[in-house]
């Protein structure tokens, strides 16, 4: 019997990387590193998890070390910060059928969890801007990158968030958007449904049960509420 759905966040509940990208820029531009990236670009660096470690990956493509880790660190945290005004001015909707499938979910009694890669002050600034609410209010577990070892493709969040929901693999459905976000959920032993995001559509899906374009799409809903 399914007891619970855990979410991605990236991708998954809304295309936040349009916004996550024009952070990182203003950030750049703000401290004055001159880097730029486009959406092509950012769709390359995508398949590095986690907005250091994207950076760090983005030096070695370039062939550089001019930023060190700890430089790396400081940019990231005011990226944060500034991805966190841009939701503010609630330049975000959640995904089509999102917001429906977490209340029908709400109502059959299911648990409903987050399992993402970007770190836990990113997941309020969504939930804010596109519920209004605190995270814990719309949202039992919160398993984020920021308390975890490793990123995705590795299981860890998805297990965190097995073991703060208290339940096994089988009783649950994962939620993601990327082939990095597929192999973690499996390597964790998760059921995973997919809606590909603007910036993943060409990623292999063949590793996940289901795919839809949206959670709106009445296969999708077929598999939640039989």
């Amino acid at each position: 019997m399914l007891k619970a759905l855990i979410f991605d966040v990236d991708g998954t509940l809304a295309e936040t990387e349009e916004a996550h990208r024009q952070a990182f820029n203003e950030t750049f531009a703000d401290m004055g590193i001159g880097w730029s990236w486009d959406k092509e670009l950012y769709r390359e660096l995508l398949k590095t998890t986690g907005g250091k470690e994207r950076m760090a990956a983005y030096q070695i493509l370039l062939g550089t070390a001019e930023l060190s880790t700890r430089e790396i660190a400081k940019i990231h945290v005011q990226k944060t910060a500034k991805y966190a005004e841009l939701l503010a001015q609630g330049k975000l909707e959640l995904r089509l059928g999102v917001a429906d499938t977490i209340q029908k979910a709400r109502d059959a009694g299911l648990k409903i969890a987050i399992a993402t890669t970007t770190n836990t002050p990113n997941v309020e600034a969504l939930c804010q801007c596109c519920w209004s609410k605190p995270a814990t209010e719309v949202f039992d577990h919160i398993a984020a990158g920021d308390m975890v070892l490793n990123k995705k493709p590795a299981p860890d969040v998805f297990l965190l968030a097995l073991e703060q929901l208290g339940l096994n693999a089988d009783d649950c459905i994962a939620f993601e958007d990327s082939r990095n976000g597929v192999l973690s959920a499996k390597g964790a032993g998760l059921r995973v449904l997919t809606t590909p995001s603007w910036y993943t559509a060409n990623d292999d899906f063949s590793d996940a049960e289901w795919v839809f374009d949206s959670l709106q799409d009445t296969g999708a809903q077929g598999v939640l509420f039989k």
